[in-house]
C-alpha cells in the first residue's frame, strides 16, 4: 500500500465546477512557457497556466486509479509543498471535448492569424485561439 502522508492534494478549479480533489503522487500540468511537473514537496510558486493537459499520476481514493488527464486552457496554478491548486478558465475531461467545435475554433484562429496585417494584439489573440484549439484536438485524439 502506498505511503499517502507525501501524497500531493492536487485540485483542478474552473469558475463553473470544481472538476477534480483528491491526493497525487505527481501533477504535470501546461504552464505558459511550457510543461512542469510537480512532486510533493516542491518549492512553493505562482504560475501563469497555459493550454494542454493536467495529468494527474498515482491519484488515490480506495485504489490506485489510471493516469487521469483533464485538458485546460489558461488561468494559473498555485504550488505549496504539500498542495496544487489550479485555477483554470475552462477544464475539460477528454470524452467532454466537442472535436467539431474545437476544429472550428482551429479554423477560426488560422483565419485570424492570415488576417492580423502589421498587429502585434492580432497575431497574439490568433495564437492563443490556435493554441487553445489544438490543445484539445490533441487531448481528444488521446481519449
Amino acid at each position: 500500500m502506498a505511503d499517502t502522508s507525501n501524497g500531493l492534494r492536487v485540485r483542478l478549479v474552473t469558475p463553473e465546477r470544481i472538476l477534480f480533489e483528491a491526493t497525487a503522487d505527481a501533477v504535470e500540468l501546461p504552464a505558459k512557457n511550457g510543461y512542469m511537473e510537480v512532486l510533493y514537496g516542491h518549492a512553493p510558486l505562482l504560475a501563469e497556466l497555459g493550454a494542454g493537459d493536467v495529468r494527474l499520476h498515482g491519484a488515490t481514493g480506495e485504489q490506485v486509479q489510471p493516469e487521469q488527464i483533464f485538458n485546460v486552457s489558461w488561468g494559473f496554478v498555485e504550488v505549496l509543498p504539500d498542495r496544487v491548486t489550479i485555477l483554470a478558465n475552462d477544464a475539460l475531461k477528454p470524452q467532454e471535448i466537442d472535436v467539431n467545435r474545437a476544429q472550428q475554433q482551429l479554423d477560426r484562429g488560422t483565419k485570424l492569424w492570415n488576417e492580423a496585417g502589421e498587429s502585434e494584439e492580432a497575431y497574439d489573440h490568433a495564437l492563443h485561439v490556435i493554441n487553445e484549439a489544438e490543445a484539445k484536438l490533441a487531448t481528444a485524439q488521446e481519449k
